[in-house]
C-alpha cells in the first residue's frame, strides 16, 4: 500500500454525485486512512485505469478514478481517413466484440449515404454480431468467476470462444480485431465452411454454457460474494445513463435491438432477460441468459437465411470484385476512386446505434460534403458507466471492488478511446 498523501482532489466527473465530493474531502486529511493506488497497471484492474481509494483497513471510504492512460484520439484520426480506412479504429475499442463495432459504424455511414442492405447482408450481419455478443458475455462472466475465486470455468469456455474465433477467421480472416464487413453489407459470403462451423457450435456450446452456469449459478460461495454487492437501482442507472444487460440487470427492459430495430432483427423471436436488484449477481444471471437468447437468434437466422446478394449495388462506396477489377475498365476506376478516397460523401449528420456488447453502442456522425467524417463521435457505454464506480463500490471491500468493476464489463480500449 501507498503512504498517505494529501494532494486527492474530486474529478469534475465526479462533482456531481450527490454529496461525493464532501465525502472525497472529509477524508482528504484524515491520518488514519490509508491511500491505495488501485492501477493503472495493476494485475486485478482489467485496464489500463487508476483508482485512488482512501482505505480504513479493508473498507473502502472513498475513490478517485483517472483515466487517459491509453487515450488514443480515434475520432480526431478518423476526420483525417476516407469512410473505409475507419473501420479497424472501431476493431480495437471493445475488442472482445469487435463485430458489433464493426458493423455499428457501417450502418452508421450507409445511413448517412443511403443505402439499403440485401436481407441476406442483413442477416449475415446478425449472426456475426451474436456470435460476438457470446464472446464479449462468456469472457465477461467467466473473469467474473475467476475473481471469485473459481478459473476453472473460465479457462474451460475459452475453448469455446476460440471456436467462436475459428468462424470469424472463415468470414473474414482475422480473428480477434476482424475488420469485418464493408460500407454497403459484407467483403464475401458464408462459405459452406463457414455456414458449417456455425452449425456446429449451435450444437457443442450449449451443453458446454450449461456445464459452465451449474457451476456458478447455485454456487454459495459465489452466491455469497455477488449477491446484494454494488447494486444500483433502476433510477439511478437512468440518471448516469446506463444501457445494456447493466441497465437491464437494475430492472429496464431497454435493448437496442427491440426499441430501434435495425438489420432486420424485428424478423427474430427472442427475450430480453431483466433483473431486479442491479447487483452483481443479477449481471451475471442476465448476461447468462442473453447468450440463450443470442444462440436463439444465431439458429433463426441461419435456418433462414434469404437468398440474394450479400452486398448492396453501390459501386461508389463498395469495392468491387478483383477478377472484376482486373477484366473491366468501370470496376477498375470504382476501386481506384475507393481506395484513394477520391468519392465524396453526401453532407449530413445521422446518428446510428446498435446493442453492443456493453450496451448502446452509437456513432454521431457529421459530414460536410467531403472524402472523410468532419466529426465522429464514438458513444461508447463503457464511458458512460464507469462514471458510476466509484459510488458503487464505497463502503465495500477491496475484493468487491475488482468483482464490480468485473460485473460492469469495463473494457479499457472502449472507456478511452
Amino acid at each position: 500500500m501507498a503512504t498517505e498523501t494529501k494532494d486527492i482532489k474530486a474529478t469534475t466527473a465526479l462533482e456531481d454525485h450527490k454529496g461525493y465530493r464532501e465525502l472525497v474531502l472529509q477524508h482528504e486529511n484524515d491520518s488514519t486512512l490509508t491511500t491505495l493506488n488501485l492501477g493503472p497497471t495493476h494485475p486485478a484492474t482489467h485496464g489500463i485505469f487508476q483508482n485512488i481509494l482512501k482505505m480504513d483497513g479493508e473498507i473502502i471510504k472513498s475513490a478517485v478514478p483517472t483515466i487517459g492512460y491509453i487515450h488514443r484520439a480515434f475520432e480526431k484520426i478518423a476526420e483525417r481517413r476516407p469512410f473505409y480506412q475507419i473501420t479497424p479504429l472501431t476493431d480495437r475499442m471493445n475488442y472482445c466484440s469487435a463485430p458489433i463495432n464493426n458493423m455499428g459504424y457501417h450502418m452508421t455511414v450507409e445511413k448517412l449515404l443511403g443505402i439499403t442492405i440485401p436481407k441476406r447482408a442483413q442477416y449475415i450481419r446478425v449472426i456475426m454480431m451474436e456470435l460476438a455478443r457470446i464472446s464479449d458475455h462468456l469472457i465477461c462472466n467467466s473473469v467474473i468467476g475467476v475473481d471469485s475465486g473459481a478459473l476453472t470455468g473460465f479457462l474451460y469456455v475459452m475453448q469455446e470462444r476460440e471456436k467462436i474465433y475459428d468462424i470469424y477467421e472463415e468470414v473474414c480472416g482475422a480473428r480477434l480485431t476482424t475488420n469485418m464487413g464493408r460500407i454497403g453489407g459484407m467483403e464475401r459470403d458464408l462459405s459452406p465452411k463457414a455456414i458449417h462451423l456455425i452449425e456446429e457450435f449451435l450444437v457443442r456450446f450449449p451443453k458446454v454454457w450449461g456445464e459452465f452456469e451449474n457451476m456458478l449459478t447455485r454456487n454459495r460461495i459465489f452466491i455469497d460474494r455477488t449477491e446484494g454487492v454494488s447494486p444500483i437501482s433502476a433510477e439511478r442507472a437512468l440518471n448516469y445513463g446506463f444501457t445494456g444487460p447493466n441497465l437491464r440487470a437494475a430492472g429496464v427492459d431497454y435493448d437496442v435491438r427491440v426499441m430501434n430495430p435495425y438489420s432486420s432483427y424485428e424478423d427474430f423471436d427472442f427475450e430480453i432477460p431483466v433483473g431486479t436488484n442491479g447487483d452483481i449477481y443479477d449481471r451475471f444471471m442476465v448476461r447468462n441468459e442473453e447468450i440463450w437468447q443470442s444462440l436463439k437468434i444465431i439458429k433463426q437466422a441461419v435456418t433462414n437465411l434469404p437468398e440474394g446478394s450479400y452486398h448492396a449495388d453501390a459501386p461508389h462506396y463498395y469495392l468491387p470484385p478483383k477478377q472484376a477489377v482486373y477484366t473491366s475498365m468501370e470496376a477498375l476506376i470504382y476501386h481506384f476512386k475507393i481506395v484513394m478516397g477520391e468519392t465524396d460523401a453526401p453532407k449530413g449528420e445521422v446518428y446510428h446505434s446498435v446493442e453492443g456488447g456493453n450496451g448502446e453502442l452509437g456513432f454521431y456522425l457529421i459530414s460536410d460534403g467531403g472524402r472523410s467524417p468532419y466529426r465522429l463521435h464514438f458513444r461508447r457505454p463503457c464511458f458512460i458507466y464507469y462514471q458510476a464506480y466509484s459510488e458503487l463500490i464505497v463502503g465495500s471491500q477491496l475484493s468487491d471492488a475488482i468483482l464490480t468493476l468485473s460485473s460492469l464489463n469495463v473494457i479499457a480500449g472502449e472507456l478511452d478511446s
